[in-house]
């Protein structure tokens, strides 16, 4: 049996959110790897201790690590040289999207990590092209969604009710949403909003004081964090899946909006265009713009048709996404070592 020693944020049990890192070191045990996690520990200094010491002395065969754009990336680049050090196989499985500018501007760090792993691993066609394009090995193997536990909902007349699921914090740029609902509401005034997640700036506070001051209060729900199963039955009620974010890799909320059947209407930033095509598998508008985003949703309520279209569409680019397919990918890299 091989042992895989995961590297990343594993705080699945504190935050009630299947992480892409909880669902992937899942679905490997139950292909017969010994996966030890790194880190559960909420304290970043703590976490980033117990990434060294499970990196320098645990017993493994290779290591996968999460790398992220921000302040994690440092967990890579660290995790990583440590691997080196004991001449131990390792692949950064790619996650933030803005990993190119961060590369960009720490070239040196950059060429440490990921010029020396086994492969680089990209869930995004975006990630694996701006990598490739700065000459990193890389492989595109997509994030998993496990397709059978979404029930598909094939909306044919849709109302004004506008789904939001991500964590609260500036650059997914929450107040978009609201602003849209505001304006939306001068020609559908029963149209709603609600917004699923966690806490993650004072981004929390901003939507709702501005919520307040907007005179959305009876128009806008916000549900906090909520567990996959509950925000899925939840989305039964909601008809359109809006995202405003202003840096993407694969959003895995969106995969998921897709394979609830929710038609989906999301700002076209880093690898959003990767994973649905505008005006073929969803609506893509330019980060920011309130206005396009509004008579995009419009355009959904007046034209079944393309609700249809776009619904259909998306759907059959996410099946290829469940484990049933991309296992195989996986098991290629790792039965290799």
């Amino acid at each position: 049996m091989k042992t895989i020693l995961y590297i990343g944020s594993n705080l699945t049990e504190k935050s009630n959110y299947h992480s892409s890192y909880y669902v992937l070191s899942a679905l490997l045990e139950r292909e017969g790897f010994k996966v030890v996690r790194s880190s559960s520990k909420k304290n970043k200094i703590l976490r980033l201790f117990d990434m060294m010491v499970s990196t320098l002395f645990q017993k493994y065969d290779v290591v996968l690590i999460d790398t992220f754009s921000s302040q994690n990336f440092y967990y890579a680049l660290i995790a990583s040289q440590i691997a080196r050090f004991r001449n131990k196989p390792y692949l950064p499985i790619l996650r933030g999207g803005n990993l190119p500018q961060r590369i960009d501007k720490n070239p040196k760090w950059a060429q440490s990590i990921f010029s020396h792993s086994m492969i680089n691993v990209a869930p995004s066609g975006y990630l694996e092209y701006e990598f490739g394009a700065r000459d990193f090995a890389t492989v595109f193997i997509p994030n998993i969604l496990n397709v059978e536990k979404f029930k598909y909902k094939q909306r044919e007349q849709i109302k004004p009710k506008l789904l939001w699921v991500r964590a609260f914090a500036h650059f997914y740029n929450p107040n978009m949403a609201i602003h849209a609902l505001h304006k939306l509401k001068n020609e559908y005034p029963n149209a709603e909003l609600c917004m699923v997640g966690p806490k993650k700036d004072n981004s929390w506070e901003e939507a709702n004081a501005l919520v307040n001051a907007l005179g959305l209060e009876e128009s806008v729900k916000f549900t906090g964090v909520m567990k996959r199963e509950d925000w899925t039955k939840l989305s039964e009620d909601y008809d359109i899946f809006i995202s405003t974010t202003t840096i993407d890799n694969t959003p895995v909320s969106v995969m998921e909006a897709v394979a609830l059947g929710l038609p989906v209407l999301s700002t076209n930033v880093g690898g959003v265009p990767y994973l649905v095509s505008d005006e073929y598998e969803a609506l893509l508008v330019d980060s920011g713009d309130v206005d396009a985003m509004v008579k995009a949703v419009k355009r959904l309520l007046t034209s079944p048709e393309l609700v249809i279209r776009l619904t259909t569409n998306a759907k059959h680019k996410i099946d290829q996404f469940d484990w049933s397919v991309v296992r195989h990918q996986w098991l290629k890299i790792l039965g290799g070592i």
